[in-house]
């Protein structure tokens, strides 16, 4: 028989967990942005709608434990007992109408809180004005490290994510190798970033503070230390963090993007004054390399009926490889290119103009005999009509 003082201190320290809980991150039920706070109130809900029927089956079940033990001689015993209507409409009524609810919080909520859409509303009761402009934050998950960059204010940062309270942020996130997951639990629920496309995010601070942010999905030996901070501030205090940002220099141009894309782990804050044009569009389009053809040019290409073999040999090289094509890893290939495309218009249609002179040069290209095709160059379109 176990000491009664054995008894004691196996309660005690089975209590001993409790004692934790105030210093546990309550930051996805108390989050500081309007759309996770949202979401924790759907889980909230949702717990609560389920704890209906878990609560009652629980009780039952040390109901019926205790009052049907073998030692209870008065305990009613009915063999012969086979259906109660009363039992059958709360066994199948209750889940039925919980089902139905948490049907209907799931549809408004998914549409809702769809993170392609656009806020309604910065906070409760505070409705985005019709000339709000959303704050843009263009994100690209690299190995293993994360890149922001504000088009609006042309600088970027790595590893570091800023953004004035009540005002509306919209991201578009994208990866430059695999798959990731640009997460913020105190600003709004996780979502992809993958190569070559594009997923979107709308979201909002409400109260200042540093945050976390991180990645929520494996991507390799380096994800463990993929995380960043997300700063919430004050109007005054953003303005003063693009002012420290832009006093700190530096340029992040393609040749540097290739640079900051090679794997590497705990990384630093780093912070560039500059960024060139469009490099999220030739992140998104797989070209940043010069000389590189982009996604969207070879999308185009095939949208007019491709090139036929030789024209994809020509463009081989030209296409995606992480490892070959982009000539980061392996050493750089040779440079292959497509001498032309054709427009099979004829030459007379209404809506070309010849310039003077015209060109006609041979068609070159894989498979192709000098001379056994033309190509008609410097055609240009005539303006729409009006």
């Amino acid at each position: 028989m176990p000491h009664p003082r054995h008894g004691r201190l196996f309660g005690i320290l089975s209590l001993a967990p409790l004692a934790l809980l105030p210093g546990c991150d309550m930051v996805v039920l108390d989050a500081a942005g309007d759309i996770a706070r949202q979401q924790g109130n759907l889980v909230i809900l949702s717990t609560l709608l389920m704890l209906i029927v878990i609560v009652p089956v629980m009780a039952m079940t040390i109901f019926f434990a205790w009052t049907y033990r073998a030692a209870n001689r008065e305990a009613r015993y009915d063999p012969e007992w086979n259906h109660s209507t009363h039992l059958e409409l709360a066994i199948w009524g209750a889940p039925l109408l919980i089902i139905i609810c948490l049907g209907a919080v799931t549809w408004v909520g998914t549409h809702l809180l769809d993170p392609y859409r656009p806020l309604a509303r910065v906070s409760p009761g505070q409705p985005v004005l019709p000339d709000t402009r959303p704050l843009e934050v263009q994100v690209v998950a690299l190995d293993w490290k994360w890149l922001f960059i504000y088009p609006e204010y042309g600088i970027a940062t790595v590893n570091e994510l800023a953004a004035p309270i009540d005002r509306p942020i919209r991201f578009r996130i994208s990866s430059s190798s695999v798959m990731n997951s640009f997460y913020v639990p105190a600003l709004a629920g996780q979502i992809y970033a993958m190569p070559g496309m594009e997923t979107k995010l709308h979201a909002v601070f409400n109260r200042p503070g540093s945050y976390r942010g991180f990645s929520a999905n494996y991507s390799g030996a380096g994800f463990s230390g993929m995380r960043f901070h997300a700063h919430g501030l004050s109007q005054a205090d953003f303005d003063r963090w693009i002012s420290d940002v832009r006093a700190g220099g530096g340029r992040l141009d393609r040749m540097a993007y290739l640079e900051l894309e090679r794997p590497s782990e705990n990384v630093p804050v780093i912070r560039f004054a500059q960024v060139e044009r469009d490099l999220f569009h030739a992140v998104l389009n797989l070209c940043v390399e010069p000389g590189k053809m982009c996604m969207h040019d070879m999308m185009s290409i095939d949208a007019r009926g491709g090139l036929g073999l030789a024209g994809a040999y020509n463009v081989g090289q030209l296409s995606y490889d992480k490892f070959a094509g982009r000539g980061s890893e392996g050493g750089r290939p040779a440079r292959m290119m497509v001498a032309a495309t054709c427009d099979t218009r004829p030459v007379a249609a209404d809506n070309f103009e010849l310039p003077t002179p015209v060109v006609l040069a041979p068609l070159l290209g894989a498979g192709l005999v000098n001379g056994s095709q033309t190509l008609l160059s410097r055609i240009t379109p005539l303006p729409a009509a009006r």
